[in-house]
């Protein structure tokens, strides 16, 4: 899984600020590094210099293999309070997708168990039904 760190002129995006933001992804969505090809992160303040209540934005962007990407953004009063919160909300969105595909993926397995029971079935059928034939 590739990592990728982005923020605006307003914030300082230092290598420290990047190294601490993949981590904090990498520690999340360690069970996930499979099936992610790229997580890229955006770090936004949106009234620049000035301070305000929830005005640091984290907006992530997760792409698993195969699929469609995911992307969700928080806001909050700090960087660290608006990552958390991106990344409560991906691991959520990312259960739920990977869940569906688990569970699609059980279903066709089961079905062509079930099929392949079946033609063994039908089989061995066959095979008593001609040992009838010649015993008699």
């Amino acid at each position: 899984m590739q990592i990728q760190v982005h923020s605006d002129n307003h914030i300082d995006g230092s290598a420290r600020l990047a190294d601490w933001v993949s981590t904090c992804v990498a520690s999340k969505f360690e069970r996930y590094d499979e099936d992610l090809t790229r997580v890229v992160v955006h770090l936004n303040d949106e009234n620049a210099h000035k301070a305000g209540a929830s005005d640091k934005r984290c907006q992530i962007e997760a792409r698993p293999k195969g699929q469609a990407p995911i992307s969700v953004t928080h806001k909050a009063e700090s960087l660290e309070f608006a990552l958390d919160g991106a990344l409560e909300k991906l691991g959520h969105a990312l259960d739920h997708q990977m869940g569906k595909l688990r569970t699609k993926r059980a279903a066709a397995l089961r079905e062509e168990g079930e099929a392949v029971g079946n033609a063994d079935q039908l089989l061995e059928e066959d095979f008593l039904a001609d040992e009838l034939i010649r015993t008699a």
